[in-house]
């Protein structure tokens, strides 16, 4: 099969050499997502073991339309069986941009049809009762290209499982993975961030350094596929755990103003089971300081968009200026929206990169020299 790694505008590079890194076939990257070949070992082994992707999905067909009749059509040439049992749901939902055919509930019923009266024929049967398996069919239709997929996932693969509470604005899992890798967060690192709210840098940076799998204690829809083997599932979260590493030094601090934020974040890093490799305390941005010849500084601080007007946070930004000094073998990572932020900084960038959180774009600023 061909399988759909979708993820944030971005990370395309990321998701693909992570991919090639588990040994998964054929990987090419495009907008958006990153396409790949395999078996539901691969399917498996994705979802299981991405840190970037947002998503797998099944890539079921590709094709061009422009009417809801090639739309019918190209969905109607697909054996729907070959993925979907006579009593598993099959629900339709999608999104539609630049094309002609721009009404998503329009094309959801047209492509519902066309599954049902696919399946019909090899089932002989009028009518689904969907009480089984969820396989959610998901549409994307760019320019009048129309995909056709299968979510694998279930519930987004930035949900780790670790954080069922956070602060308020809190940074994507995925999208604090990329900055981590970003930032070249290794097994010998000490990493701090000193805005660290319900603690997701500091638990994605113990992650990364532990080498522990982000889907490792948590479920995926495609498990209950009849077509997906239990044992699949087992082999490659036996194959995760085995690449762990705990035998490395790594340490991280998070530091917050408010303690109840703090409270969470401790909940979530032991939900992580990485609470040994982080200290929390209350500490202000301001107070910044570290005795530490060796140091990884990533953050998120909060900006206009989210919780400061755009004044305060560039205020803020200017105190970060003053407070992060310019050391050797000290490095900043810090995602900000604002394109004056290096003005208020101080500082040029030594290296930027863009990419989005959501909708927002966002620059990544590192400070390596």
């Amino acid at each position: 099969m061909t399988f759909c790694a979708t993820c944030l505008l971005g990370l395309e590079g990321l998701v693909a050499n992570e991919l090639r890194h588990h040994d998964i076939e054929n990987v090419r990257a495009e907008n958006g997502r990153v396409l790949f070949d395999g078996d539901f070992s691969a399917c498996a082994r994705a979802n299981i073991c991405s840190r970037y992707a947002e998503r797998i999905h099944i890539l079921v067909t590709e094709f061009e339309a422009t009417s809801f009749e090639e739309l019918f059509s190209g969905v109607s040439k697909v054996d729907w069986s070959k993925y979907i049992d006579i009593d598993e749901a099959f629900p339709v939902k999608g999104s539609s941009i630049n094309s002609k055919l721009s009404s998503i509930p329009a094309c959801q019923k047209i492509i519902k049809k066309a599954i049902v009266e696919n399946l019909k024929k090899t089932y002989d049967t009028d009518w689904f009762e969907e009480t089984g398996a969820l396989h959610q069919i998901q549409f994307l239709i760019i320019k009048d290209k129309v995909s056709v997929m299968i979510d694998t996932s279930g519930a987004g693969l930035h949900k780790r499982g670790y954080r069922e509470n956070a602060n308020a604005a809190p940074i994507r899992e995925t999208l604090a993975a990329a900055m981590v890798d970003l930032a070249r967060v290794r097994k010998n690192h000490v990493v701090c961030d000193p805005m660290c709210g319900s603690g997701t840098v500091v638990i994605e940076s113990a992650l990364k350094a532990l080498n522990i799998m982000p889907g490792i204690n948590r479920s995926f829809v495609a498990e209950s596929f009849k077509q997906s083997d239990s044992e699949i599932w087992e082999a490659e979260r036996e194959r995760a755990k085995s690449l762990e590493n705990r035998d490395c030094t790594f340490k991280a601090y998070g530091y917050d103003i408010d303690e109840e934020t703090l409270c969470i974040a401790k909940e979530n890093a032991e939900k992580a089971g990485v609470a040994d490799r982080i200290t929390f305390e209350i500490r202000d941005v301001s107070d910044f300081e570290s005795d530490k010849e060796y140091l990884t500084v990533i953050t998120n601080p909060p900006y206009g968009e989210r919780l400061l007007d755009v004044k305060e946070a560039e205020r803020l930004y200017r105190i970060m200026g003053k407070c992060f000094p310019k050391k050797e073998h000290y490095t900043y990572t810090i995602i900000s929206p604002d394109d004056d932020f290096e003005k208020c900084f101080g500082r040029v960038a030594d290296k930027r990169r863009k990419l989005y959180n959501g909708m927002l774009k966002c620059n990544v600023y590192m400070y390596f020299k």
